[in-house]
């Protein structure tokens, strides 16, 4: 049988319709411009576009005003995101820097477990960077293989949740948003709490002076710990010992700790931020003939396999809970619910070892 040709047709835009396209990519608005222009969250702009039931008929007047305005149309990544659902929450790990997190493994092992109550999977993605860049979340929005992202390594300066909440894109974060106290979708342990808790042990087994090793940071996650401290020696009536500083590197840990314990004596004790910290505390207690338990007392934070391993008291995350919280945080925010009033606190427990009995001479 011939084949019937259809004749070719050949589309044109006037110069009209090309300055109308360029000023529309020009004056794009975003959804925040939306939500200030109208006096509302961005949330409420995006039940107005997806789910305009749940606004009042008043405010979802305002808003479609204002969109109309603006000229505002919703990210073609965080439309696609919504209608056409992965069933995937991404989440980035830092597997391939220098110094990965204590916690990074088995807190990924803790959102695969709870993804499938919260009807999801996991999509892991990895950075060569120290900190978190977006990147790879582009790329993965870009590609369409997740509906929205679990954060973890949040810092001050973290160009993620910006970004993520620029394109309307769902996010729940492990730690705080430091650069925006009025973001709420977050759970983290409480710092302070878990360095108090260590500090209240050392003196219930009876160590005298307790010093602190932290991270250089005077922010974030570091200063929360270092509170904790500070604020338990007061409230115990005990010496506050020596304060040091070191990077989550055990040469350095070592460097510093060598260093603190000419400042100390056999029945003091040492809180430190990490158990990469501990282990370095541990190792110049070693060195210079202490043994952890009867002369030093050493505390970690994380709950590690290397701090179990080498007995140091550490305080433990209770990363399942964590994970749940977050991603029904993510859940609620796919379904067009109100973000909570306030992030969420865990606090962590003390899993005790021989760094923190007095009894024990300790493993050399």
């Amino acid at each position: 049988m011939q084949q019937q040709h259809r004749p070719r047709v050949k589309m044109t835009m006037s110069s009209s319709e090309v300055r109308s396209r360029s000023t529309e990519v020009r004056s794009r608005a975003t959804i925040m411009d939306v939500a200030c222009a109208a006096g509302v969250s961005r949330q409420t702009v995006s039940n107005a576009v997806n789910q305009p039931g749940r606004v009042r008929p008043d405010t979802l007047q305002r808003v479609l005003t204002e969109i109309d305005r603006l000229n505002y149309q919703a990210s073609s990544a965080a439309r696609t995101l919504r209608h056409q659902r992965a069933g995937a929450v991404g989440i980035e790990i830092d597997a391939l820097t220098d110094t990965p997190s204590d916690v990074a493994h088995p807190f990924l092992v803790a959102l695969t477990v709870a993804a499938p109550g919260h009807a999801c999977h996991l999509v892991p993605f990895a950075s060569r960077d120290a900190f978190p860049t977006l990147a790879g979340y582009q790329d993965m929005v870009r590609r369409h293989l997740v509906d929205a992202f679990v954060l973890s390594d949040t810092h001050p300066g973290d160009p993620r949740p910006e970004w993520l909440r620029q394109e309307g894109i769902p996010y729940a974060a492990f730690g705080r948003v430091y650069d925006d106290p009025t973001v709420t979708s977050w759970a983290d342990v409480d710092g302070s709490a878990g360095t108090a808790l260590a500090v209240a042990h050392l003196v219930e087994r009876g160590y005298q002076r307790i010093g602190y090793l932290g991270w250089p940071s005077a922010h974030g996650v570091g200063a929360l710990r270092r509170r904790g401290w500070e604020e338990a020696t007061g409230a115990h009536g005990v010496s506050a010992g020596p304060l040091g500083t070191a990077l989550q590197s055990l040469p350095e840990a070592v460097h510093r700790a060598e260093e603190m314990l000419e400042e100390l004596q056999p029945g003091d004790a040492i809180v430190c931020a990490s158990d990469v910290l501990a282990l370095g505390v541990r190792h110049a207690a070693l060195q210079r003939g202490w043994h952890p338990g009867r002369d030093l007392g050493i505390t970690g934070f994380d709950g590690s396999a290397s701090a179990r391993l080498h007995g140091i008291t550490t305080l433990t995350q209770p990363l399942g809970e964590i994970a749940d919280r977050l991603l029904a945080l993510v859940h609620h925010q796919l379904a067009g619910d109100p973000a909570p009033t306030e992030g969420a606190l865990f606090i962590p427990t003390i899993t005790v070892g021989d760094s923190t009995d007095p009894s024990k001479e300790g493993t050399i």
